[in-house]
């Protein structure tokens, strides 16, 4: 809480009251005229102090208000950069995060280039199994090794993307 002027006024009248009964219990045994003129020089000196007191306390708080403006400044200044950094992580994330979701739409198209091969084979396949009875069961143990695998892959591959979507909900969540 800052002292205002009339908090100093106050308590210079407030002195200036009671300062005689103060000093009057100090020199009883002076004479009234030489006590007169002590307490006044007294008087004097304890209105100059409480002037100075006044200045000091003026400067002090001038000091203070100066500090606390640099130290805004330096706030200011400080969460600033910290935006500029963090707007420039956040402009490099978005960039790799565009690079690998090409990397997973390039994916994409070379498993449906895959998938393509695959059916072709199956045709191919079917031809086989009429014609020759004895691969159709050697095949058909090849077919269930594959497709037990292209089942583990797609769980794979829905994971994997059922994941990516997760962090890139959250990091937009977090933007």
């Amino acid at each position: 809480m800052a002292v205002t002027e009339e908090d100093l006024k106050e308590i210079e009248e407030y002195i200036k009251k009671h300062l005689g009964e103060w000093l009057g219990g100090e020199s009883l045994g002076s004479p009234p005229r030489v006590y007169e003129i002590e307490l006044r020089e007294r008087m004097v000196r304890v209105e100059e102090e409480l002037k100075n007191q006044r200045e000091l306390m003026k400067q002090g708080f001038e000091m203070m208000d100066k500090r606390f403006e640099e130290l805004q400044y330096q706030m200011d200044k400080r969460f600033g950069e910290l935006q500029h950094q963090m707007d420039k992580r956040f402009g490099l994330l978005q960039h790799e995060m565009d690079k690998r979701f090409e990397q997973v739409d390039k994916r994409f198209e070379q498993m449906g280039k895959r998938f393509e091969q695959v059916d072709k084979g199956f045709a191919q396949m079917e031809r086989r199994f009429e014609q020759i009875d004895k691969r159709f069961e050697q095949m058909d143990k090849r077919f269930t090794e594959l497709s037990r695998r292209l089942f583990q892959f797609m769980v794979w591959s829905f994971g994997f993307t059922a994941t990516a979507a997760g962090i890139i909900i959250a990091v937009l969540k977090l933007t």
